[in-house]
C-alpha cells in the first residue's frame, strides 16, 4: 500500500507509517499516511518561516486564485473526499459529503476575503499628520486539529492562514490524516509555493510537542481536548505567541412547557445523537420542564427506535460508529458511571452487532439525572445524552448555566419572551432557538466562552483577529 507522505519544504517526505482504520470496518485500511519525527517538525518549521516573508507580500490575487481553486476542486470531488471522510472517521455518507461541502465553501469565502483585505486611514489629532491602521500577517502559524471534523476544522484554520498571508505547518490528528492530506495535495497542485504550507502528521507527543516548544512559531491554533488546549496555552505563554483555543462543551438543550413537542424532539436528538455525539456542540444535557417532560422523554424514545446505527457508508444509516475502541470505552464507561450514580438508562447504551466489525453503540438516554452528577458535568463525546426534569424556565436558565463550559446553548419554546431572554442570558458563545445545537454556518464566528474556547472566534470576517495583527502608522504630510 502507497503511503501518504508528510510535505516539508515542497517535498513529499517519510517512510515510517501507520494504518489508518475504518471503524465502521475494522478490517478496512484506509491507507497508510507517514509519521513525522521531531526532526521533521523541526523542518517544517524552518521551511515556513523561511517562505514567509515571500508569501506575506505575495499579491492578493495569487492568494486568491490559489484558494479558489481548491474550493472548486474540494466542491468537484466532494462526493469521493465524503466517502474517504465517513471511511476514516464513521459519519454518515450524508454528513461525510455535507462537511466537505462546507470546506469547499469555506475556502471559496477566504478566497474572496483575500480581495476584502481593509484597513482605516484617520486623520491626526496633531496637524498635518495622517494616520493608517492596517493589518499584517503574524508569521508562522501552528495549526493542530482534531478528529471529530476531519476536513471542515483543517479548513476553517488553513484558509484564513493562508488568506491573510501567514505560512503553516499543519499537524492533523493522527487518527484520521486522510481528509487532512488531500486539503494539502490540492492546495500544493492549486500553486501554492513551496514552504508556505508544511503537513507534518504523527503523535501529538512528538509533533505538537515540538511545534509547542518551537520559538519560531507565531501563533498557535488548536481544536481539541481541555487538557491538551491548556498545555498549548501555557507552552504559548512561555514564547510569548498568540494562541487560539477550541476545547470541550457540556451544551444544555432546555424544553419548556410551550414548546412544539415535534420540535423540540427532533432537535433534542439531533443535538445529542447525530454524528454519533461526536461533536463539540452535541447537546448532552436536556434540561425539560415538569409539565412537557413525561411526554417529551417518551416522543424521544420512539423516536430512538426509528434511528439506524450501522455502516457510516450503507444507505439509511442515520448513526455511523464510534470512532475507535478507545472513545467507545470511554463511552461505555460513562453509561456505568450513570448507573451507579442513579441516572435511569431509559433507552439504548448497547454495544451493537452489525454486518462488519466496528465499535457500534446505541444511543443511549438517561432519565432522572441532576446536574451535580458526571454524567451531567464532564464531557462524554459520544451518544450519551442525560434529562434533567426542572420546574420552570428560571429554573432550566440555571441549570443551563451551570457548567464550566460555554460552547453551545439552545431552547425549544413558542414564547418570544423565554426565547428573548435565553440568547440573552445564556452563557454560551453561541445559542440556538427552536434548532439543534450542533448547526452552524460557515461565514459566521465559531466559539465559546468559559472553559471552552479562548483567543477571537474562528470563522467568517471574525477570523481576521487571530490570523493579523494591527499596525498604526503615522507620516507627516
Amino acid at each position: 500500500m502507497t503511503i501518504h507522505q508528510n510535505l516539508i519544504a515542497g517535498e513529499w517526505v517519510g517512510s515510517d507509517a501507520i494504518k489508518n482504520i475504518n471503524p465502521s470496518n475494522t478490517g478496512d485500511v484506509v491507507g497508510e499516511y507517514a509519521r513525522a519525527s521531531v526532526e521533521d517538525t523541526r523542518a517544517a518549521i524552518a521551511a515556513a518561516k523561511a517562505a514567509f516573508p515571500g508569501w506575506s507580500r505575495s499579491g492578493i490575487l495569487e492568494r486568491h486564485a490559489i484558494l479558489r481553486k481548491t474550493a472548486d476542486e474540494i466542491l468537484a470531488r466532494k462526493d469521493e473526499l465524503g466517502r474517504l471522510l465517513s471511511r476514516e472517521e464513521g459519519k454518515t455518507l450524508a454528513e461525510g459529503i455535507g462537511e466537505t461541502v462546507r470546506a469547499g465553501q469555506i475556502f471559496d469565502f477566504f478566497a474572496g476575503e483575500c480581495l476584502r483585505l481593509a484597513g482605516e486611514t484617520l486623520p491626526s489629532v496633531r496637524p498635518n499628520i495622517g494616520v493608517e491602521i492596517t493589518r499584517e500577517p503574524v508569521g508562522v502559524v501552528g495549526i493542530i486539529t482534531p478528529w471529530n471534523f476531519p476536513i471542515a476544522i483543517p479548513a476553517w484554520k488553513i484558509a484564513p492562514a493562508l488568506a491573510y498571508g501567514n505560512t503553516v505547518v499543519f499537524k492533523p490528528a493522527e487518527l484520521v490524516p486522510g481528509c487532512s492530506w488531500a486539503i494539502v495535495d490540492i492546495l500544493v497542485r492549486a500553486g501554492l509555493p513551496k514552504g508556505v504550507l508544511n503537513l507534518v502528521m504523527g503523535k501529538g507527543s512528538v509533533v505538537g510537542q515540538t511545534m509547542l516548544d518551537s520559538p519560531d512559531v507565531n501563533a498557535v491554533t488548536f481544536t481539541g481536548s481541555t487538557g491538551t488546549g491548556k498545555r498549548v496555552a501555557l507552552a504559548s505563554v512561555e514564547h510569548n505567541r498568540k494562541y487560539q483555543l477550541e476545547m470541550g462543551g457540556k451544551n444544555p438543550f432546555v424544553v419548556l412547557d410551550d414548546a412544539d413537542l415535534s420540535v423540540a424532539v427532533e432537535a433534542a436528538v439531533n443535538s445529542a445523537f447525530f454524528s454519533t455525539g461526536q461533536r463539540c456542540t452535541a447537546s448532552s444535557r436536556v434540561i425539560v420542564t415538569e409539565g412537557i417532560h413525561d411526554k417529551f422523554v417518551a416522543a424521544v424514545g420512539e423516536r430512538l427506535k426509528g434511528v439506524v446505527v450501522d455502516d457510516a457508508l450503507k444507505a439509511g444509516t442515520h448513526i455511523g460508529p464510534v470512532v475507535d475502541e478507545s472513545q467507545l470505552k470511554q463511552d461505555t464507561d460513562y453509561i456505568e458511571i450513570g448507573r451507579k450514580e442513579g441516572a435511569k438508562l431509559a433507552f439504548g447504551g448497547e454495544l451493537l452487532k452489525r454486518d462488519t466489525p466496528g465499535f457500534y453503540l446505541s444511543p443511549a438516554l438517561f432519565t432522572e439525572a441532576t446536574n451535580d452528577m458526571r454524567i451531567s458535568r464532564e464531557e462524554i463525546f459520544g451518544p450519551v445524552a442525560a434529562v434533567i426534569r426542572v420546574k420552570d424556565y428560571e429554573e432550566a436558565l440555571a441549570v443551563a448555566n451551570d457548567t464550566p463550559f460555554g460552547l453551545s446553548s439552545g431552547i425549544a419554546t413558542t414564547s418570544l419572551k423565554h426565547a428573548t431572554h435565553f440568547k440573552r442570558n445564556a452563557e454560551a458563545g453561541m445559542v440556538m432557538v427552536n434548532l439543534p445545537t450542533a448547526g452552524v454556518d460557515f461565514h459566521v464566528p465559531f466559539g465559546g466562552r468559559k472553559g471552552s474556547s479562548h483567543g477571537p472566534r474562528e470563522q467568517g470576517r471574525y477570523a481576521s483577529e487571530f490570523y493579523t495583527t494591527v499596525k498604526t502608522a503615522y507620516t507627516l504630510a
